[in-house]
């Protein structure tokens, strides 16, 4: 979170087409790296909590107050961030690394 947090404030030049090209790269390399079954609860807090970054970011951008909420959703119904995805499904593991069991 602190990460997110101190690249969307370093950011704030880049345009906002550009900044949701790179939080959607930064999302599935996530997803990728903690994607493994049962874990989807917190990464769908994650993604709740990057939205909320995300809507206080993009408002610190211009001196008046860019985005309302209902803004906002619109927003991210045209430039929608990356889904949480298990990439990983431990009980289907191979025969020869059961051994994590």
């Amino acid at each position: 979170m602190k990460r997110c947090k101190a690249w969307l404030r370093d950011d704030l030049t880049t345009s906002t087409v550009e900044i949701m090209k790179k939080l959607a790269v930064k999302l599935k390399g996530y997803y990728r790296y903690y994607g493994v079954t049962d874990n989807s609860i917190m990464m769908g807090k994650f993604l709740d909590e990057v939205r909320s970054i995300l809507y206080k970011a993009l408002n610190r951008k211009s001196q008046k107050k860019g985005f309302n909420w209902d803004k906002y959703v619109l927003f991210l119904k045209k430039y929608p961030p990356a889904r949480p995805k298990t990439t990983v499904n431990i009980y289907e593991l191979r025969p020869e690394i059961s051994y994590i069991m």
